[in-house]
């Protein structure tokens, strides 16, 4: 990519988008002054990875902001949206389960959720697995008896519940229990999920021997149950803060093949969870780099602790003012001086001579600045306003996250790194959580089976990208191409797409014309596209890719299942003798049956096929319905269509009420009437059959 001409960069804080020729986002990257941060990608002293990811730029755009504050959150929000090849992604975006408890309900129940709201609520985690998150519930309302159901249930409950029988709920609902005795167990179970177990257990200890001495021996028995409940649930809590409090702990570790990174959770004081991430192919030089972007993006849907440990705090490098940018400012201020200087000139003498005095009169820090090493003195002049606003607008790297984090949690947020003994003990727990993470991923990546399916292929390395696609038809009717993708072994569903191409019972015409779909596409493109079907496919793609002039893009190969005795397909279930083919080559690869390469292949094919089935299923069973639906008085193609698209199924249709579906455009309230009670003919018919 060609150097920009300085004048077209704004000179101000924003985010900058370098975009590939099929106009892909490849790299986001914001800047305090965009004018100087982009020209410093085109010094001698880049490095390399800089100049590969200009070396496929093509066009550079520019989003402009007031403060470094919006041009972080602007980052942080457009490389999520964009995942950039070249940026720092963290992949692993889902929202983790915390538990909600809102306290100022007359009878709260315990919830498990995905977002923390603005709320007077109290939330305790993050959990990280969501299996563990609900054992743990579980194991909570065996100790704590509150409602399980929603507010809605429990206003239309005519009976109490089967966990009122079990002795799992106090039955608010049928007002067995006072306000006050419901609200002693949310300030318990408050309690132990805050990690502050200890005096609650000792008082349902000496109420079971209380119980016990009475000989209320069902009454001890319920608090020997309660008392097992909460030890479990504490016991899986390590704590590491014995006065207590909020934060999260940030480790690194840099192994040969790519930087890791752990972070613990710690919640009033005790470790509630753990979690690892793996950067492949970034080394300690990207360290800095990687704290910035990973606290961006993680807490930009997250609710933040109130400190945040981390190994070190990254700072910013400050780019040197471009020699180009350096003229245009003196230029700007020569211009300036010498404007100042002509008013002056045709100023009476004496106001001149006034306001000289009131300079010299004026404050050593309002005075003009002394100039720069090869700056004149008009320029420092003319430069000191911008100069002082730069330094007054001006934040580090620290104090925009704060800022940032601190408004998304509605209170103060701090950066820190270790000051103590006790904050080095986390930040090396929190390594060695990441060095635990190399080492599963090296020892992973020596038995994946990506290696021998390189090698098999005779392909230059081990395929990161493994696209698979099959065809699927009823006689040619509703055709649908499924493609799936694995990355490094593992299925990256939010990848998967179906593709709706034309009616047609030839396979290999609907997958040469789907390569010309998948060209159009673009980037990222597979290291392996495997189809599933023998040496026809693979011929019909090879063909579309070789008229499109990327014979050589990606590398290609078939599945087909083994044949029989009589020559035909075998289906049989358990079958792990499938042929793989390649381009040009009659006779099959020497895939050892049963061998990890094919049985990962397979699993390969098989979800592929799946996937295109049922996507095909979806739109046969679609057409047939929406041709029935247009059987009905008052809905044609159009209405049907849009009815569709608005409730996506027959049974959200049938649930609609007449007021909803006459607020559709083109419905009025005689119309809705008519279709409401027709869809509900049509439902109760559905479900008979």
């Amino acid at each position: 990519m060609e150097r920009p001409a300085p004048q077209s960069i704004p000179d101000c804080p924003g985010v900058y988008l370098y975009r590939d020729k099929a106009g892909e986002v490849i790299y986001v990257g914001k800047a305090r002054i965009l004018r100087r941060r982009v020209l410093s990608y085109f010094r001698n002293d880049i490095p390399p990875k800089t100049v590969a990811m200009l070396a496929h730029a093509c066009t550079l755009e520019y989003l402009t902001t007031t403060t470094d504050k919006e041009a972080f959150l602007l980052e942080a929000s457009l490389i999520k949206k964009y995942r950039p090849h070249y940026n720092i992604l963290l992949r692993d975006d889902k929202q983790y389960a915390l538990f909600r408890l809102d306290v100022k309900a007359d009878y709260p129940r315990l919830e498990i959720v995905r977002h923390a709201r603005r709320d007077q609520a109290r939330y305790f985690g993050p959990f990280t697995s969501a299996l563990a998150a609900r054992q743990t519930w579980k194991l909570l309302h065996q100790a704590f008896p509150l409602r399980r159901c929603t507010d809605r249930a429990m206003r239309n409950r005519v009976r109490p519940c089967l966990y009122h029988h079990m002795g799992q709920c106090l039955a608010p609902c049928m007002g067995t229990v006072s306000r006050e005795d419901y609200h002693s167990h949310v300030t318990h179970i408050c309690q132990v999920l805050s990690g502050k177990a200890d005096d609650f257990l000792a008082e349902l200890k000496e109420r079971m021997f209380r119980a016990s001495e009475e000989l209320e021996f069902e009454q001890a028995a319920m608090y020997r149950d309660q008392i097992q409940a909460v030890e479990r649930t504490v016991e899986q809590q390590a704590v590491v803060l014995p006065r207590g409090g909020d934060m999260d702990v940030i480790g690194l570790y840099a192994a040969d093949e790519g930087l890791a990174l752990g972070i613990l959770f710690v919640r009033s004081g005790a470790v509630m969870d753990a979690r690892s991430f793996f950067w492949q192919g970034l080394d300690f030089d990207d360290a800095a780099e990687l704290l910035t972007s990973f606290v961006g993006q993680f807490y930009l849907d997250a609710m933040p602790p109130g400190r945040i440990l981390l190994p070190w705090i990254p700072e910013e490098k400050e780019e040197p003012e471009a020699e180009d940018d350096a003229a245009l400012q003196r230029e700007a201020a020569e211009k300036a001086a010498c404007k100042s200087e002509g008013k002056a000139e045709r100023r009476p003498e004496g106001r001149e001579e006034g306001r000289t005095e009131d300079r010299a009169a004026a404050p050593a820090s309002d005075q003009a600045p002394e100039p720069a090493p090869g700056e004149s003195a008009a320029a420092a002049t003319c430069a000191a306003p911008g100069r002082a606003q730069a330094a007054r607008g001006s934040f580090t790297v620290r104090e925009v996250l704060e800022q940032t984090l601190a408004e998304r949690r509605g209170a103060a947020v701090r950066l820190v790194a270790p000051q103590n003994a006790a904050d080095n003990r986390l930040v090396d727990i929190a390594q060695s959580n990441a060095r635990e993470e190399c080492l599963r991923r090296k020892r992973a990546a020596e038995n994946s089976p990506l290696n021998g399916i390189a090698r098999l292929l005779h392909l230059a390395k081990a395929p990161s990208r493994i696209e698979c696609v099959d065809v699927s038809h009823t006689q040619g009717r509703q055709t649908r191409v499924g493609m799936v993708v694995y990355t490094d072994g593992q299925a990256d569903r939010p990848a998967w797409r179906t593709y709706t191409m034309p009616d047609s019972n030839d396979d290999y015409q609907t997958l040469h014309a789907w390569i010309a779909r998948r060209l159009e596409s673009g980037p990222p493109w597979p290291d392996l596209l495997l189809v599933d079907g023998g040496r026809g496919q693979i011929a019909a793609v090879m063909r579309a890719l070789t008229e499109a002039g990327q014979a050589t893009l990606f590398a290609v190969a078939g599945i087909a299942k083994a044949r029989d005795e009589e020559g035909h397909a075998d289906r049989r279930a358990g079958n792990v003798a499938d042929r793989i083919f390649l381009p040009g080559r009659s006779n099959p690869l020497p895939f050892r049956e049963g061998s990890p390469e094919l049985l990962f292949l397979q699993s390969v094919r098989d979800s592929t096929h799946h996937f295109a089935i049922t996507s095909h299923r979806k739109a046969r069973s679609r057409e047939a319905l929406s041709s029935e639906l247009m059987r009905l008085p008052g809905i044609g193609t159009a209405t049907a269509r849009m009815l569709w698209d608005h409730y996506g199924s027959l049974s959200a249709m049938a649930r609609a009420s007449e007021a909803e579906l006459a607020t559709l455009p083109g419905i009025g309230r005689a119309r809705a009437k008519k279709i409401a009670a027709c869809l509900a003919d049509l439902a109760g018919e559905g479900s008979k059959s």
